[in-house]
């Protein structure tokens, strides 16, 4: 196995290892201390004596599992045994964790026999919620296995049997729609007659192929009815009636080939002799058993699947074993049986022809996916994987009876995984279900936008919105065609050159700026050929949208000035201002104003902290604020300080219920125990969650190093004090970002 720069170092350097326990509650004082362990633990241990399955409810039995290896067959390593293994274990339980927030203790036990594997876990039962059997050597693997899923009431899973054959599995029924051919008619063959070469052959035939069309072989060659030698009952159970010896033989006329072997097993001689439209799966680790030059350089029409991540079609295991375990514990499942394996496979195969996110392309150098002969299988990356696969596991576990805790409502538990995934995912889930609940007309200028149109096809399937695309309509009937997309029938396209209203429209444009220079000729040439983001403004205006969304193409103050020449700021308020929300992991902070208002005044500083609190309010946050400064409460008296300390006593004085103070510094707002031993007398009690600048740069800076230094995900810029909803995109946003600014402006829209 080639050495990989710098793997020595990222193992070594700080805290020793990849993995840490990190205690889950507080234990800061001695009444912290007296709950967490003696006499207040005795009460939770005499619930679970009386009820075992409070354990579930006490302990973190319900979320941990165990990965437990001897270290016999790791992965491109072979027989390094149990300690060296360890590092392996746990990147296991790196990945449960990062891909499924699922935690874990990796178990290396030092034995090569597998009674005492059997044994070890069997005792482990009363800890672990379920068993991940890793890198275990066969036939000791499947008899380990067996074993203990008839013994243990928890699910165990060997993940280099199901693992490889579940993904392996689902690239194989989209390889098969993309070629035409139908699952129970394929000659098969499998190179390898290891743990994951028998998993993917028994659920291929567990999926429709037919026995006597699947042949094995091992480094002896096929596993024939009578061979004697290397032979075991696992591989008997394969064993063909047929007069074929070798793989070459085997794979002549084969449709699909399937290697769980070694490097070069596969010949270029091979590939040529099999059927039309072959599919390989080259699954042998660093190293395939043909590489996709060397097949495509034989015949142009072979689709090649391989367990590696710089070619397209990787088989990677992390695509199930997170997820399944995530459905499995979800419901207190007893096993994990073929119906959840099925389950599986036909959840990533249904996931790889959905649009991919921009994010999953972002994370492969912008490389865009559909689903085609490079593209069978979603990328490790995807963060839909868990929302399909888990659900999934869970539904068969309960339809199949081994779900001990069943979920009563699924689309909850989709949005409980969300939230795994981050505050920010569990906050835009609740604003985007406040928008389903009365979706709006959501205007968006720049409609022959290929981000646009793909938002507006999300935001038309889940709901959220009523989008109204402007722009030529041929561009966009042809963008649509070309990215695969059908929204005729279910969205408005309006071109401003050939639309009945746009010279009503332009009456009422001339008369808004009439005074300002503009003449009627102009109003229309504007609103027709020049800025569809003033048509698009002119619709919310006069009633024909509700909100308006613009700016994935143009710069920021391309957008504001439309919608304060056309809509304007509401009455009383001295300018328009600029929101963004800091999304944390655990923490939600609201940053103003960071992208309008460059030197305000205390009155516009005001201004800002009392509609923040109001999009506090309408994102079901309930406002603290925090009126920043480098002073604290008159420490240092300088012009600066002075026009926060006069602004916050003007949203007292204006807003008497909101929970506001300042001036203040940044740590002193936003760190409790500042606040509580430093200023008790401030009205703030703890920490703000509003926090208000007192100038555009400070703001500006301070959002832009939170999200790429301080990891917040960033989510604005939000648009505040305009008389109906405006928002608007940052140049870059990808569609997610699109659908989530849709959401708030949709709510803003039903507020107002």
């Amino acid at each position: 196995m080639a050495k990989i720069t710098g793997a020595l170092e990222y193992h070594s350097s700080g805290r020793k290892g990849k993995i840490e326990v990190i205690s889950s509650k507080p234990c800061l004082t001695s009444r912290d201390l007296s709950l967490a362990y003696s006499p207040g633990v005795a009460e939770p241990c005499l619930e679970i004596e009386k009820n075992p399955e409070d354990a579930y409810q006490y302990t973190a039995k319900g979320n941990l599992v165990a990965v437990v290896s001897n270290g016999t067959a790791v992965l491109g390593l072979g027989n390094i045994g149990a300690l060296a293994g360890k590092p392996v274990m746990e990147g296991k339980g790196v990945l449960f964790k990062r891909f499924a927030d699922i935690d874990v203790f990796d178990i290396e036990l030092n034995s090569e026999n597998p009674d005492e594997i059997i044994r070890a876990c069997q005792l482990l039962e009363p800890t672990f919620g379920g068993i991940n059997l890793e890198d275990i050597k066969a036939p000791e693997c499947f008899y380990i296995e067996e074993e203990l899923k008839k013994t243990m009431n928890i699910p165990v899973f060997h993940d280099d049997q199901h693992g490889t054959a579940i993904i392996s599995s689902a690239a194989l029924i989209n390889a098969l729609e993309l070629i035409g051919k139908k699952i129970e008619e394929i000659r098969i063959v499998v190179n390898g007659a290891g743990a994951s070469a028998i998993a993917c052959a028994n659920l291929a035939i567990s999926l429709g192929v037919k026995r006597e069309n699947l042949i094995m072989c091992d480094t002896k060659g096929v596993i024939y009815r009578g061979r004697v030698e290397g032979m075991n009952k696992y591989k008997e159970r394969f064993a063909a009636d047929t007069p074929l010896r070798t793989l070459e033989e085997a794979a002549s006329g084969a449709d699909v080939l399937f290697g769980l072997s070694s490097k070069g097993a596969f010949t270029q001689e091979m590939v040529r002799k099999m059927a039309a439209n072959p599919i390989i799966f080259a699954l042998a680790n660093p190293d395939p058993e043909i590489t996709p030059e060397d097949a495509r350089a034989v015949r142009g029409d072979v689709l090649i699947a391989t367990g590696r991540s710089d070619y397209p079609n990787q088989v990677n295991n992390v695509l199930g074993f997170p997820f399944i375990f995530r459905g499995a514990l979800d419901v207190r499942a007893t096993t994990i049986n073929e119906e959840m394996k099925k389950a599986a496979v036909f959840a990533l195969a249904g996931l790889a022809r959905e649009e991919c996110p921009d994010s999953v392309c972002r994370a492969y150098g912008n490389v865009k996916f559909s689903f085609g002969r490079d593209y069978i299988i979603p990328k490790p990356f995807d963060p839909r994987a868990l929302l399909r696969v888990a659900p999934a596991i869970a539904r068969a576990a309960m339809d199949s009876g081994v779900a001990r805790q069943p979920i009563a409502d699924m689309d909850k538990y989709v949005e409980q995984l969300e939230s795994l995934q981050g505050k920010a995912k569990e906050t835009m889930r609740l604003i985007i279900n406040k928008a389903k609940s009365d979706p709006k007309r959501i205007v968006f200028p720049e409609g022959d936008n290929e981000k646009i149109l793909r938002a507006a096809q999300i935001l038309i399937e889940e709901g959220i919105a009523k989008p109204i695309l402007i722009g030529n309509r041929d561009k966009i009937d042809a963008k649509m065609e070309e990215l695969g997309l059908d929204l005729n029938g279910s969205v408005q396209i309006i071109d401003p050159a050939n639309c009945d209203q746009a010279d009503d429209y332009a009456q009422e444009l001339f008369r808004l700026r009439q005074r300002k220079g503009l003449t009627l000729t102009e109003a229309r040439r504007i609103l027709t050929r020049k800025s569809r983001t003033h048509f698009g403004c002119m619709m919310v205006r006069q009633g024909d949208a509700d909100t308006l969304l613009s700016g994935i193409d143009t710069h920021y103050p391309e957008t504001i000035r439309p919608a304060l020449e056309v809509i304007g700021k509401q009455p009383g308020l001295s300018s328009v201002h600029g929101l963004y929300m800091m999304v944390f992991k655990k923490r939600i902070f609201l940053l103003a104003d960071t992208t309008v208002c460059i030197e305000p005044t205390a009155e516009e500083l005001a201004e800002t902290a009392i509609l923040a609190a109001e999009k506090a309010q309408m994102l079901d946050i309930d406002p603290t604020i925090a009126m920043l400064s480098f002073s604290n409460f008159g420490s240092v008296q300088h012009p600066q300080a002075l026009k926060v300390k006069k602004a916050t006593e003007i949203v007292k004085e204006k807003a008497p219920g909101l929970v506001i103070d300042g001036e203040m510094q940044s740590d002193t707002a936003v760190v409790t125990e500042i606040l509580q031993k430093s200023f008790p007398f401030a009205s703030l009690k703890e920490a703000a969650n509003i926090l208000i600048f007192p100038d555009l740069n400070s703001g500006n800076i301070c959002y832009k190093l939170l999200h790429h230094l301080g990891e917040a995900e960033a989510i604005g810029p939000i648009l505040m004090g305009m008389k109906k909803p405006v928002h608007v995109l940052q140049r870059g946003d990808d569609v997610d970002d699109i659908v989530n600014m849709a959401a708030i402006a949709v709510v803003d829209a039903q507020i107002s």
